[in-house]
């Protein structure tokens, strides 16, 4: 266990937790509560700016990553279902009109380049080689 881990609280903007999240080279920032561990913020990858772009697939994981988050369940009972999966269509069709409209003038990432970016940060951070 580390004896100072990095970590945001409930109240603080997700920009904040985001910010945390790159300085420190993590993908998951706790959320503490009176000292508590309330929840986990995972970090939702970046679909912006890649060759080829992102797919739909992708799209839609980070949407339905996005709502359970901001839900607080992973899977809705079945009364909820229906608002959930609307809202996962939602924020897919919301992700989507936003990479369409970004404009960029930096080189478009390469999704190799990146994983293994992150499987060095992965290697460095927990002192093992990651799996893949």
């Amino acid at each position: 266990m580390t004896k100072d881990p990095v970590c945001c609280t409930a109240g603080d903007p997700a920009v904040h937790a985001a910010r945390l999240m790159k300085e420190h080279g993590i993908g998951v920032l706790p959320v503490v509560e009176n000292q508590e561990n309330k929840n986990m913020c995972r970090n939702i990858k970046v679909l912006h700016n890649f060759e080829p772009p992102a797919t739909t697939p992708e799209v839609t994981a980070a949407a339905t990553q996005y709502v359970r988050k901001v839900a607080g369940m992973t899977k809705p009972s079945s009364a909820n279902q229906h608002a959930f999966d609307a809202a996962i269509d939602a924020v897919t069709a919301a992700t989507q009109t936003l990479l369409d409209e970004l404009v960029t003038t930096a080189p478009k990432r390469d999704r190799e380049v990146e994983i293994a970016r992150a499987r060095a940060r992965s290697e460095k951070r927990f002192g093992t080689p990651v799996a893949g």
